[in-house]
């Protein structure tokens, strides 16, 4: 297994991918135009696990200059609690610190018991003064 930045070649799969292994892919937002403008904006943010030729983990590093966001973070259902979301957040947190980042944080949805699980056993703990305001544009 192999940890890399995507690709646009690699785009139809990231967004297979995510139909199977992420939450919140209902909601729109997720496709090729999206995806394509992440990996030309920022070609190191989209990291991918990659084993045998195939997607097995995902995980969006964004940093806006300022702060450190994560963003779909999944791992193939098949192949959690192997060590895979470990890699690939360590990897996204170095790349955080090299930008001189302090703190990241990550979206994670009220209901998504498995990912709160998952983040709390890498040190992230909800910031519960805070709530999320968005308006689609």
């Amino acid at each position: 297994m192999i940890l890399r930045f995507a690709t646009l070649d690699d785009v139809p799969a990231v967004l297979a991918f995510w139909k199977l292994a992420a939450e919140d892919t209902n909601r729109g937002g997720d496709d090729t135009a999206a995806v394509r403008a992440l990996i030309e904006r920022d070609p190191a943010a989209l990291r991918l696990a990659v084993d045998g030729g195939d997607i097995v983990g995902s995980l969006i590093a964004g940093f806006d200059g300022w702060r450190c966001h994560l963003y779909r973070f999944a791992v193939h259902p098949d192949r959690r609690r192997q060590g895979i979301g470990a890699m690939l957040l360590a990897d996204a947190e170095d790349r955080f610190r090299g930008f001189g980042g302090r703190r990241a944080d990550a979206m994670v949805l009220d209901d998504n018991g498995l990912a709160h699980r998952a983040w709390a056993a890498a040190g992230y703990a909800p910031q519960d003064e805070w709530r999320r305001w968005v308006k689609s544009l």
